[in-house]
C-alpha cells in the first residue's frame, strides 16, 4: 500500500490558486461519491482523489453561479405568531434564510416549522398546472379552459338553483387583501354562503368570549405576557404549535418568577416546563376551572372590589361553582384536591396572571362553555383590563385573525358590520355601487319571507362551513334557501380538519362540481370516489405574493414577496379576477382597484379596506404599517 507522502497542510499549500490563475474544475458530489465507492479504504481514497478534489473553498466558489444575493424581509406563514424572516434570494431562487433579529416578536428566534418555510415555496409536491378529473384520470388543461368551464358551470347552477347553491369556502392562508376580496366576491355573486377555518378552530372562543365581555378575541398580546406574574395554559401546547411564543412565556417565568400552570390530558412538551401540571380527563375543562374557582371563593381570594365595580352575574357563577367541591372535581376530572388547590393558590398569589388557550379547549361540542369558564376565572381574580393579565388566545394559521376581521364568515361583512340593511348600504357606498344592484344579486325570496317576515335573503346568515355537508345532503325543504348546494369552491381549505368524514365524502360525491384551489393537492381531491366534475387549480403560496397579515394579537405586518410564482401557479387575487371577469362581475368588484395583466393592485385593495373600516396605512417601508381609527387616534407598528 502506498504511503501518504504529504501532510494535509502541504497538500493545501500545493493546491493553492496563484493570483491571476484560473480556478480548477470543481468535483461534483456525484463524482466524489462514485470515485470514493471504488476505493477500499482511507489510504486508497487519498491516492485516487487528487489534491484539487480536496479544495473546499474553490469548489464552493465555482459551484455558485453569478448573481447578486438579495435579502427580502417577510413574515412566516406556519403559525399565528408572525415571526420575521430574512429570505436570501439568488437568481430568483430562495436559497437560504435567517430569522430577523430586529423583529419585535421573534427577535432572532426561529423554530423548525419556520426553518422549513422555504420548502413550502420550493416543495417538490407543488401543483404545477390546472387539471380536471376526466373519467377517473387527471387531465392537464390551460387556465383559460379551467376558468371558462368552471364559470360556465357556476352560471348554469345559478340559473337553475340560485346563487346560494354555490358555497365559497375561503382561507386563513390568504393575506388580508385577498381575504377581503374573497368576501366581496361572494357578495358580488349574491350569497352569504361563505366561510373559512375560523369557524372550526375558534368560533367557540368568539361566541364564548364575546358573550362574557363583548370582545371576541385576544385581549392582550405576546409581548404583554412579559408583564404576567403567573401563566395558565389550558388546551394549548405552544412548545410545538407556536414555538417562538414560548420565549415570551419564558421571559415572564424567569424575570417575574411567574409560576406556569399547564392543564392538559397529555404530558406535553409545554407541560415539561410547568410548575404545576394538572392532567385532566378529556372534555372536563369546565370541571377543573370550577374546581379551581371553588378554592378561590372558599378562601376569599377573589377580587371583591373588581367584581363589585365591573362584573355582572358573578353571584350566579359562584352558586354554580359551589357545587364543585374537591371530591366532585376529582371524580369528574381525575385531578386530586391538593393539585387543584396548589394551582388555584399560585394564580391567586401571583397577579396579574394571564390565561392562554388554543384549540384543545375550543374544539369541543361544549367549546362555548369552556371559553366562558376561562373568562369567568379571569374575572374572579380581577385579571382583566390589566397589563400582564387578560386572555391570550393563540390562533392556528398565520392570518386566521385577519381573515376573520375582513369578514370571510357567513354571518358578517368586513369589519364585523353584520348583515343588516345599513351594513350593506355602508359597504355598497365603499364599493361605489348602487345598493339595489347589490341586493339584486341575491335571490329575491327567503325562508323568512315565506313565513310572512319582511327579511331579505341578503340580511340572513349563510350556511357555515361546519354545516355545508347538510346543505348538500338535506332535503331542499329543510334548507332555508331555494335549492341545495350544488358546487363547492375549496379555496385554500382542506377538509381534514372537519368531522363527519363519511357524510362529507358522500356530500362531495353528490356535488355537481368541486373546485380545489391550493398550492398543493389536498384531501379534497382524493376523498370522494368521483370520475369527473373536480378541478385542481394551482394557487401561489404566500411567499409568491405580498400583502398584510394579522397575527393572533392583531399585530399587523406587511409580508413581502420572496419569489415569483412557480410553474403555472397564480396568486389568489389573480385567480379571483379571472373568475370574476368570466362571471360578469369584474367591473363592479374592481371598480376602485387598478388591474394590470389580470393582477389587482394589492395597495388599492388595502385603500378600499381603509375607506370602509379601521384603516391600515402602508407607508411604503418594509414592515411599516400604520393603524388609525376614523376619529384620528393612531397606532404605529414598525419593523
Amino acid at each position: 500500500m502506498k504511503k501518504l507522502t504529504k501532510t494535509s497542510s502541504a497538500v493545501a499549500k500545493d493546491t493553492a490558486v496563484k493570483p491571476g490563475k484560473a480556478l480548477p474544475d470543481a468535483i461534483s458530489r456525484r463524482t466524489f461519491l462514485r470515485n470514493s465507492s471504488l476505493m477500499a479504504g482511507g489510504a486508497a481514497l487519498a491516492t485516487s482523489v487528487s489534491p484539487v478534489m480536496m479544495k473546499k473553498a474553490d469548489a464552493a466558489v465555482s459551484a455558485t453561479p453569478g448573481g447578486k444575493i438579495e435579502e427580502v424581509k417577510t413574515v412566516c406563514t406556519h403559525c399565528s405568531v408572525g415571526c420575521g424572516i430574512i429570505a436570501e434570494v439568488q437568481n430568483g431562487v430562495w436559497t437560504g434564510q435567517e430569522p430577523a433579529f430586529d423583529h419585535p416578536f421573534n427577535k432572532g428566534a426561529h423554530c423548525s416549522k419556520g426553518a422549513a418555510i422555504r420548502e413550502h415555496g420550493h416543495g417538490e409536491r407543488r401543483l404545477k398546472y390546472p387539471t380536471k378529473l376526466v373519467d377517473g384520470k387527471w387531465k392537464k388543461i390551460s387556465w383559460d379552459e379551467a376558468i371558462n368551464e368552471i364559470g360556465d358551470k357556476m352560471l348554469e347552477i345559478r340559473e337553475k338553483s340560485g346563487p346560494d347553491s354555490v358555497f365559497w369556502l375561503g382561507s386563513a392562508k390568504h393575506n388580508n387583501e385577498q381575504a377581503y376580496l374573497f368576501r366581496k366576491f361572494a357578495a358580488m355573486w349574491g350569497t352569504n354562503n361563505v366561510d373559512h377555518q375560523a369557524r372550526i378552530c375558534h368560533s367557540t372562543t368568539v361566541a364564548g368570549v364575546a358573550n362574557t365581555w363583548g370582545y371576541g378575541a385576544m385581549t392582550n398580546s405576546y409581548n404583554d405576557i412579559h408583564n404576567s406574574k403567573s401563566i395558565l395554559l389550558i388546551g394549548s401546547n405552544p412548545t410545538e404549535a407556536h414555538p417562538v411564543s414560548l420565549q415570551h412565556i419564558f421571559k415572564a417565568k424567569e424575570e417575574n418568577n411567574a409560576p406556569v400552570i399547564v392543564i392538559d390530558p397529555r404530558y406535553t412538551r409545554t407541560a415539561a416546563h410547568a410548575d404545576h401540571f394538572l392532567r385532566i380527563r378529556p372534555g372536563t375543562d369546565v370541571g377543573i376551572i370550577w374546581g379551581m374557582m371553588w378554592h378561590i371563593f372558599e378562601n376569599g381570594w377573589e377580587d371583591k372590589e373588581f367584581i363589585r365595580q365591573r362584573v355582572y352575574g358573578m353571584d350566579e357563577v359562584m352558586a354554580e361553582v359551589k357545587k364543585w367541591n374537591p371530591k366532585e372535581v376529582e371524580n369528574v376530572t381525575g385531578v386530586p384536591e391538593e393539585q387543584v388547590f396548589a394551582a388555584a393558590k399560585a394564580m391567586a398569589d401571583n397577579r396579574p396572571g394571564t390565561f392562554i388557550w388554543c384549540m384543545g379547549g375550543t374544539q369541543h361540542t361544549i367549546g362555548n362553555n369552556n371559553t366562558r369558564a376561562y373568562c369567568a376565572f379571569q374575572l374572579s381574580l380581577g385579571n382583566m383590563g390589566v397589563s400582564g393579565g387578560g386572555a391570550n388566545i393563540f390562533r392556528g394559521h398565520d392570518n386566521v385573525q385577519g381573515a376573520t376581521d375582513l369578514g370571510v364568515l357567513s354571518n358578517t361583512l368586513p369589519g364585523y358590520y353584520g348583515l343588516s340593511a345599513g351594513s350593506w348600504k355602508h359597504w355598497s357606498r365603499v364599493w361605489g355601487l348602487d345598493y339595489e344592484w347589490v341586493k339584486g344579486q341575491f335571490d329575491s325570496g327567503s325562508y323568512e319571507q315565506s313565513k310572512g317576515k319582511d327579511v331579505h335573503v341578503m340580511n340572513t346568515k349563510g350556511i357555515p362551513v361546519s354545516r355545508w355537508i347538510d346543505g348538500v345532503l338535506e332535503d331542499p325543504e329543510n334548507i332555508a334557501q331555494k335549492d341545495k348546494l350544488k358546487a363547492m369552491l375549496f379555496w385554500g381549505h382542506a377538509p381534514n380538519s372537519q368531522t363527519r368524514g363519511v357524510e362529507q365524502k358522500k356530500a362531495m360525491e353528490a356535488l355537481e362540481m368541486m373546485v380545489v384551489i391550493d398550492p398543493y393537492p389536498t384531501a379534497s381531491a382524493v376523498m370522494p370516489d368521483r370520475k369527473d366534475g373536480v378541478y385542481l387549480l394551482p394557487a401561489s403560496t404566500q411567499m409568491e405574493t405580498y400583502g398584510s397579515v394579522t397575527a393572533s394579537n392583531r399585530s399587523l405586518q406587511w409580508r413581502s414577496k420572496v419569489i415569483d410564482p412557480l410553474f403555472e401557479s397564480l396568486p389568489d387575487h389573480v385567480i379571483m379576477y379571472k373568475l370574476a371577469k368570466k362571471l360578469g362581475v369584474a367591473d363592479q368588484m374592481f371598480k376602485n382597484i387598478k388591474v394590470e395583466n389580470d393582477e389587482p393592485l394589492i395597495e388599492d385593495v388595502l385603500r378600499e379596506i381603509n375607506s370602509g373600516m379601521w384603516t391600515i396605512g402602508y407607508t411604503g417601508k418594509l414592515g411599516h404599517l400604520r393603524l388609525h381609527q376614523p376619529q384620528g387616534r393612531r397606532w404605529t407598528c414598525r419593523w
